[in-house]
């Protein structure tokens, strides 16, 4: 039934006992814990950021540390031994940034001693950090007589954080290594394990000679273990959606997917509950910390911002991630700003994976992001938008044409000379569909038909508009209208009952802006 009875809303709440305690929602994540314990023992997790793996954590401590009140009425509770404690180890790497390797080792070093102190082993530790954590895991079985949870939190963020500076990366890479390696041999003393992070770094590269880490990450079991399903939002948030459009909140935050297809979709928990508060959409998910690195790479590889939302990769891809090999499919994946939108298995052992932005949010914030990396300065960004929204909402198609002419030839020519991405001619479709998904519109790049595909269709205000583009040398050929006529492109809309707009746009590579903008308009009554 749905909830009745206002709570707090748990907006940054990483603590399970704070939650539990002190009146806030919670949504009950102990069916996939129950199954998470009894099935392996080894483990590892990769979420985005803010998709609540630091609470998961933390209910795994409380439930191991045998919290029972804290337990009660949810899932898991008359199906745990609760006479049974376990002595937890846990390690989080979430707060501060680490600036050499002797931050790192002085970090590790300082909570290993914590946790010593915590599990009341007071023997001096050994001076080597691979030594300490062996000797603490040893002590922590034989004080406790049990053995021992282990659970480490954002295990690569130290990495992460310094990946535009690859020889540190490399070092902290190798602290880490150190510390992870340990648990192999610690295995006698080891009860369960659970590493979680952003990023799935290779095996042989940070988690060597630890073969039996069960990577869940796209296991469809446990696909909503972190985020909130839109039956959570319907059931636990039922009492906070009121006032607010339920399509909206699902076009503009579900949409992450990891596993199969049929696996359920879910929102990152830290927009619906700052949605919830403050009562209006907004990228907070996107504000809290798009990192720098991202879209610097992004620029530098020339990426087609267009095919952003059509990528294709194996599942190998997806998980190969290092110092050294970033792909640009593995690190949009991880990030949380692309997800999994189908799955494919052609043959046995073959799995193929399309990918694209989960939702509105990340559309329109990572393309508004991209435009400076296009050529668009942060200082006219907002002024073009405004003048879209402008011509969109008026329907004036003269002014659409006036407008992306002005947006092009604001486009310095210092920067066409200082960056390799404009010379490829998919550039001027990169500015032209980033523009568009930026505003935050209904835009479907290459929407594919029984006739083909046509580059961009842009559903707003009961308009749509169909684009197709061409790049000539020189002067108006009028072969991108012809060819949204010839192809039919239009056909599969006819029922739909909204005026269709084909528009032809042609770049010229020399003059670098529009020297074509045809449009041909079907009325509802011609479609």
């Amino acid at each position: 039934m749905p909830s009745i009875q206002r709570r707090k809303l748990p907006i940054g709440i990483q603590t399970f006992s704070d939650i539990r305690e002190d009146g806030y929602y919670y949504v009950d994540k102990t069916p996939f814990i129950e199954k998470l314990v009894n099935q392996n023992k080894y483990y590892f997790l990769s979420r985005p950021r803010r998709f609540g793996k630091s609470l998961l954590l933390d209910t795994l401590r409380c439930l191991f540390e045998g919290h029972e009140p804290l337990f009660e009425g949810l899932y898991i509770y008359d199906k745990w031994d609760w006479q049974t404690h376990y002595p937890v180890v846990r390690i989080s790497f979430s707060n501060g940034v680490v600036n050499s390797r002797e931050d790192l080792d002085a970090n590790i070093r300082f909570q290993l001693q914590q946790q010593r102190n915590r599990l009341g082993i007071d023997s001096a530790p050994p001076e080597r950090i691979a030594d300490d954590f062996a000797n603490l895991l040893e002590n922590a079985h034989r004080i406790h007589s049990q053995r021992v949870v282990v659970l480490i939190d954002e295990y690569d963020k130290p990495i992460l954080d310094n990946l535009l500076n690859p020889e540190l990366a490399r070092e902290l890479r190798e602290g880490l290594k150190s510390l992870y390696s340990v648990l192999k041999d610690a295995d006698p003393h080891l009860h369960f394990v659970l590493l979680t992070g952003v990023s799935k770094f290779n095996k042989v590269s940070l988690f060597s000679g630890l073969n039996n880490l069960n990577d869940i990450t796209l296991d469809a079991p446990y696909a909503a273990i972190c985020g909130y399903t839109d039956h959570d939002i319907d059931t636990v948030f039922a009492s906070e959606l009121p006032g607010l459009d339920r399509e909206d909140i699902r076009r503009w935050y579900n949409g992450y997917r990891w596993g199969g297809k049929k696996v359920d979709s879910v929102y990152n928990p830290f927009d619906v509950l700052l949605l919830l508060q403050k009562r209006e959409f907004g990228p907070y998910w996107f504000e809290s910390a798009t990192p720098t690195f991202l879209v610097n790479l992004l620029k530098e590889r020339g990426v087609f911002t267009p095919q952003l939302n059509t990528l294709q990769a194996k599942a190998q891809l997806l998980g190969r991630f290092d110092v050294e090999d970033i792909a640009t499919e593995a690190l949009l994946f991880q990030t949380g700003y692309i997800t999994i939108k189908d799955v494919q298995e052609p043959m046995v052992g073959y799995r193929l994976y399309s990918l694209g932005f989960p939702n509105r949010e990340v559309e329109s914030s990572l393309n508004e992001f991209l435009l400076p990396a296009l050529g668009l300065k942060d200082s006219d960004a907002q002024t073009y938008q405004l003048a879209l929204f402008k011509v969109l909402h008026e329907h004036d198609l003269s002014g659409l044409e006036a407008h992306l002419k002005a947006l092009f030839a604001g486009l310095p020519h210092d920067w066409y000379r200082n960056n390799p991405i404009a010379q490829y001619e998919c550039h001027y479709a990169s500015v032209f569909y980033s523009h568009f998904a930026a505003l935050g519109v209904g835009v479907t790049v290459e929407d594919a038909s029984s006739h083909g595909k046509v580059d961009m269709s842009v559903d707003f205000g009961g308009q749509l508009y169909m684009f197709e583009f061409k790049v000539v040398e020189q002067g108006p050929q009028g072969k991108a209208l012809e060819q949204i006529r010839a192809k039919g492109y239009a056909d599969e809309y006819r029922a739909s009952g909204k005026p269709i707009h084909l528009v032809g746009v042609e770049f010229s590579s020399a003059e670098r802006q529009i020297v074509a903008f045809e449009v041909e308009t079907l009325t509802p009554e011609l479609v």
